[in-house]
């Protein structure tokens, strides 16, 4: 499978940069479809999920955990997306 190019346009708030969008253009490997979390990261995160579902309060540490690897699925899931 062929790489492909993919583009996203990201708004910052107007203390960042006004109105201005941000293009960023990443060269993503045909390989990357097959990328997933690791399985222990994967479980970390469901960890997260499950323990705030649960209506247990995460710690901030905890929260920007959680945060930072739904962004980084997101990206996976987007990149994967462009590549098919």
């Amino acid at each position: 499978m062929p790489g492909a190019t993919i583009t996203r346009a990201e708004r910052r708030t107007e203390a960042d940069m006004g109105n201005a969008a941000r293009i960023l253009a990443v060269e993503v490997p045909g390989a990357l479809a097959r990328f997933a979390l690791p399985e222990g990261v994967d479980r970390r995160l469901q960890w997260l999920l499950d323990k705030q579902d649960r209506g247990e309060a995460l710690t901030d540490d905890e929260r920007a955990e959680a945060e930072g690897l739904v962004e980084l699925v997101d990206l996976l899931a987007l990149l994967k997306l462009r590549v098919q």
